[in-house]
């Protein structure tokens, strides 16, 4: 996708916002897009969809600045292939291609640099918001609008939406070396996790639960040089090369985008991991984007949902990403094993980028390291819907930690403000959809189903 210029995209923001103001529609906004990474069941109603699929390009880049001006409906793909020609990279770079930066910046967004640099909302600047009135609200974090500056992380377009983010740029090297290491006790696991975080001697850290006693540690390096260079775009899969390759070399693009060939590992479930498929497929399928377009056509057509029922039998979609302080982490490894038995399970170490500030629909101790554990499969199930789901957010809560709202939830009402700061969310909401045009946060993450 091209750059585009200041002049045209005040062009198309003005000509957007005549055409919501001209709209007489009574029923409430939804976003009309043209790529999604929710994993929520949807109800159909009727809604006004906004189009706002044309907000994808890149406006600026500030070398000098280290920052840059992105239209929200830009995907990170896009992003990063405008800032790397300037050896510089967004802070945060969630792990596949088809992530927008006004949905990681609306929702939660993590990678392998977080430890340093927080999730993706901790790296924004600026961010211009669609309200539902037709207004442009301008939210940095010490203006008049910095409530919403700081209140949109976790708002999932129930406040408004990004038309432009302003993003935190950091610079790269051409190369990343990485290093596999191996642990079999959890307890020394986390504690090494726990090192390497604070001593910040490498670039990147995340990892990987193969089995109760299989764990690998992985840091990454910028350098300008290297041994050799591996290629997990076609016929190799990245996952697969952790417990076989203690060292490894890949491009910093290739890097940013290891997870996003094989959707981590999930790609087993469209048998893309097998090399008849890979070689029939090619290069050019092998993607996140692929594999959500055939998600979707499963999801829409209820002959293939019946057959593979048939198949499988009767199962429940666990898909989630949750944070656990560290020190809980070994204690919710081990009930994920015990009670849900999910592998591969992936790891990914979160600090807060700025501790003097806060973000109160996502709260999280600023003082405190956290893992993140991603998990995205399903289980046998013979219980009522939510089970196992309900089981993992109990845990959550039990053991201090929060929960992504990108997937099926199943709180309460009570359970859930509790957790989302309900308080700060009504005095966003009535500032800015006094009059309910988008959905209630609760609405929309946990009775969309």
């Amino acid at each position: 996708m091209a750059m585009i210029s200041h002049e045209d995209h005040v062009r198309k923001r003005e000509s957007l916002i005549k055409t919501l103001r001209a709209s007489n529609r009574t029923e409430s906004l939804a976003l009309e897009k043209s790529t999604s990474n929710l994993f929520r069941q949807r109800t159909a109603e009727p809604r006004h969809r906004l189009d706002l699929r044309h907000f994808n390009h890149v406006i600026h880049i500030d070398e000098k600045e280290r920052c840059a001006e992105v239209e929200g409906m830009t995907t990170y793909e896009d992003l990063v292939r405008e800032t790397l020609p300037f050896q510089l990279m967004p802070a945060v770079v969630p792990q596949l291609k088809s992530i927008t930066i006004g949905g990681a910046t609306a929702g939660i967004g993590i990678e392998s640099s977080s430890f340093k640099y927080g999730f993706v909302h901790e790296t924004i600047l600026e961010i211009d918001v669609l309200l539902p009135d037709g207004t442009v609200a301008v939210a940095t974090k010490d203006n008049e609008h910095r409530d919403l500056f700081f209140g949109f992380a976790n708002s999932y377009g129930t406040l408004g939406y990004a038309l432009t983010v302003k993003v935190q740029l950091v610079p790269v090297r051409k190369f990343v070396t990485l290093r596999h290491e191996r642990y079999s006790n959890l307890d020394t696991y986390f504690q090494a996790l726990g090192r390497v975080c604070k001593d910040r001697q490498v670039d990147f850290v995340d990892g990987t639960l193969f089995d109760e006693q299989e764990f690998y540690l992985t840091t990454g390096t910028f350098v300008d040089q290297a041994e050799w260079l591996s290629d997990y775009t076609d016929r190799h899969i990245y996952y697969r090369s952790i417990p076989r390759k203690p060292v490894d070399y890949l491009t910093t693009h290739d890097y940013l985008w290891r997870w996003d060939t094989d959707w981590f590992w999930c790609s087993k479930h469209f048998l893309a991991q097998h090399p008849l498929v890979r070689w029939l497929w090619g290069k050019k399928h092998l993607n996140s984007t692929t594999y959500w377009k055939l998600r979707k056509r499963f999801n829409h057509s209820r002959i293939a949902q019946f057959v593979a029922r048939i198949i499988t039998g009767r199962q429940e979609a666990v898909i989630q990403d949750v944070e656990i302080p560290i020190e809980h982490a070994p204690a919710f490894a081990r009930f994920f094993n015990q009670e849900i038995g999910i592998k591969p399970v992936w790891v990914c170490p979160v600090a807060a980028y700025d501790p003097a500030v806060s973000y109160p629909l996502y709260p999280m101790n600023p003082k405190t390291l956290y893992v993140n554990f991603g998990f995205w499969d399903a289980v046998k199930s013979d219980h009522e819907e939510g089970y196992f789901n309900r089981k993992i957010e109990s845990k959550v809560r039990e053991l201090g930690g929060k929960k992504s709202l990108y997937s099926n939830s199943f709180y309460s009402r009570e359970e859930f403000w509790q957790l989302y700061d309900e308080q700060t969310y009504r005095q966003l909401k009535t500032r800015y959809d006094p009059t309910g045009k988008l959905k209630d946060l609760y609405e929309k993450c946990v009775l969309a189903k």
